[in-house]
């Protein structure tokens, strides 16, 4: 396939430079601070106000067409020009393409970076990139970096004993497989919902007690557990504390009656529910704005629309489009094309008709309730897709420029920051990584990078050390 012949450009400032020092090269003796100090120059200071109290991640998976959605590129030559034009939106000059007809509504909440890349276009397969945009870390590393969603459970816990602090809904599709623990004690660890939906008999397993255990004799055993760590050797320290507070939590949300309501959609009034859209997707964003509602620190959203009578064929809805991307009906269910097959269509309703839909009402909602104020949202993919069409009229795997909207917790609104060339093809200005995006998050809630955390056998590691905060995002 014929990309566009113009070359990658990668603008670093100093202290981007300075992060390419290795920690073994600086010393060992005094290296320790002087990386810290380098690496980390542009960690959250004073200057930075800490706006957020949550984060919603919506976390689009399969790699998002970025020029059929947030970055239109009209000039694009027409054999591989996106069908979805070019509009308005809320704010002068800010445009979209037809398929954000609903979120150009909500642009005066949003800024959207159309910078973001991996660097040499690298981190270009689901998983890894998957695992990437999670952690905010190039996987393969030495060592196994957990979700920035458990390093933000670590530092800061839950303002909301009875549900899990870091919660992933649905969870139940194959790069959800991709989060990780990490080397963070057990706590941290991602609670997925699993399920569909859009079901009205669905509702989390294993949120009660087995039957045949009443709460009275649920809570003796309980007491009878504790008694048993009398005399356990101090050197189990963390370990043991960790399992307490683990189990502590399970309690909590075993015996408490409003663990179960807060996943009930049931008692959402009809018209909410119908805003969001009634789909699988609909109800995870709204599913996504209850939880923070009720204070869970960390909330990803990793959907798309299960198969169902409406959609036959459409049995792996990610964004994944390698072929027939611009299809009204299903992508095909056989793999003998470029691997796109159980999708549909871009422009379908189970593909941007339900995210266009689901995304501006959250935005809309959540503004209205007051909890933007406090809550950072974040629209993400692991990459964007090509600029031109491959010979299958599919767009394949692009890592050299893509886009991420954010709102909320400060966030400027009606907000571009970056640009890719006149095809979508490579980042001009402002170049941003997902180890960015990190930094951002960590700054938005307050939480200093320059403070390791430490693994079991106590080794230091900085979170987000190669990223720098997007200070258009401030």
């Amino acid at each position: 396939m014929d990309l566009p012949n113009i070359p990658p450009v990668e603008i670093l400032p100093m202290n981007r430079l300075l992060q390419r020092r290795s920690f073994l090269g600086i010393g060992m003796a005094g290296g320790l601070s002087l990386w810290a100090s380098a690496a980390l120059g542009n960690a959250p200071s004073q200057s930075i106000a800490a706006k957020a109290k949550s984060i919603l991640l919506i976390y689009e998976q399969g790699g998002l067409s970025h020029i059929d959605t947030w970055d239109p590129k009209p000039e694009i030559p027409a054999d591989h020009r996106s069908p979805h034009g070019v509009i308005a939106t809320k704010v002068p000059g800010m445009q979209f393409t037809s398929l954000l007809a609903k979120t150009a509504q909500v642009a005066d909440k949003l800024t959207v970076v159309r910078s973001m890349y991996h660097k040499d276009g690298g981190v270009n397969g689901h998983p890894d990139g998957t695992q990437y945009a999670l952690s905010g870390e190039v996987p393969g590393g030495p060592l196994e970096m957990p979700d920035i969603g458990g390093v933000v459970t670590h530092r800061l816990g839950s303002a909301c004993n009875y549900l899990p602090p870091y919660i992933m809904i649905p969870g139940n599709h194959e790069q959800a497989a991709m989060t990780r623990q990490g080397f963070l004690p057990p706590e941290t660890t991602v609670f997925k919902t699993q399920g569909n939906l859009a079901d009205p008999k669905w509702q989390v397993p294993n949120l009660g007690l087995l039957a045949g255990i009443d709460q009275r004799r649920f809570l003796d055993r309980r007491d009878l557990l504790s008694n048993l760590n009398i005399g356990v050797a101090s050197g189990a320290g963390r370990r043991l504390e960790s399992m307490q507070s683990l189990r502590e939590k399970t309690v909590d949300m075993l015996t408490n009656s409003a663990t179960k309501s807060a996943f009930q959609l049931g008692d959402e009034p009809d018209a909410m529910r119908e805003k969001y859209g009634r789909g699988h997707r609909g109800q995870c964003y709204l599913l996504g704005r209850r939880l923070i509602e009720r204070g869970v620190r960390f909330v990803t959203v990793d959907v798309r629309e299960p198969e169902t009578p409406q959609s036959p064929g459409g049995f792996n809805m990610n964004w994944d489009h390698h072929d027939l991307i611009y299809t009204s009906g299903s992508c095909g269910t056989v793999r003998d094309k470029a691997g796109g097959e159980g999708r549909y269509g871009i422009g379908s309703w189970q593909m941007m008709g339900s995210t266009d839909q689901a995304f501006a009402a959250l935005i809309g909602d959540m503004d209205q309730r007051g909890l933007l104020a406090e809550t950072l949202v974040i629209f993400a993919t692991e990459f964007g897709r090509t600029p031109r069409l491959n010979k299958f009229q599919g767009r394949d795997h692009w890592a050299h420029g893509y886009s991420h909207a954010f709102a909320g917790a400060g966030v400027p609104g009606g907000q571009l920051v970056g640009r890719t060339d006149k095809e979508g093809g490579y980042v001009l200005d402002r170049p941003y990584l997902p180890d960015d995006v990190a930094a951002s998050i960590y700054a938005k809630l307050g939480i200093d990078r320059s403070k390791p955390l430490y693994t079991p056998q106590n080794r230091p590691v900085f979170m987000a050390h190669s990223g720098k905060v997007i200070e258009e995002l401030f």
